[in-house]
């Protein structure tokens, strides 16, 4: 059990925004499923995290109700679900303490948004010595002004390969 599934953000406040309909992977839930039924037949743990900003009043306010996996993801009983307040999945959580008392040293990233808590979570794992895997075909983002989805998956997977993870697909995954 040396590697991990990260599950960043693949939560219902996304649905709730207005470009929603313009997300990269559409499928998210299906393709992160794929990656979880893998992790727990190789007995990998995997974390859930959701992303909140309690008291903004916005659909990442807990108090709404949109701070909830979306539906189709349910974690297993001892599978840990996380609520961060910052991009990545490691400054406000116990998610280092989490992986290094189970001796994991290698992660899977995947969630949403590929650019933003993904990579920005892949970063920090980097730095923090872990070995890296981004599924970037299980992260998901919308267009950015006037960038499209393809231009910011496709930058994502340039700065990262190779300097903070692995690029991989679902399928070369499981």
């Amino acid at each position: 059990m040396s590697n991990a599934l990260i599950v960043i953000d693949v939560q219902e406040s996304f649905r709730q925004l207005p470009d929603w309909h313009l997300v990269s992977q559409p499928n998210i839930v299906d393709q992160v499923n794929r990656l979880v039924h893998a992790a727990r037949e190789r007995k990998d743990p995997v974390v859930w995290v959701l992303g909140t900003r309690p008291g903004t009043g916005t659909v990442f306010d807990p108090a709404l109700g949109y701070c909830r996996l979306m539906d189709g993801l349910q974690p297993v009983e001892g599978e840990p679900v996380l609520t961060k307040t910052a991009h990545n999945a490691f400054t406000t959580t116990n998610l280092q303490q989490f992986l290094t008392a189970r001796g994991i040293r290698k992660l899977t990233v995947s969630g949403i948004k590929t650019e933003q808590c993904c990579e920005t979570t892949t970063r920090i794992a980097s730095d923090l010595g872990f070995d890296v895997t981004f599924a970037i075909d299980a992260t998901a983002t919308t267009p950015i002004g006037d960038l499209g989805v393809a231009e910011i998956i496709e930058r994502t997977e340039y700065v990262l390969d190779g300097r903070f993870a692995t690029i991989r697909t679902v399928d070369q995954l499981t």
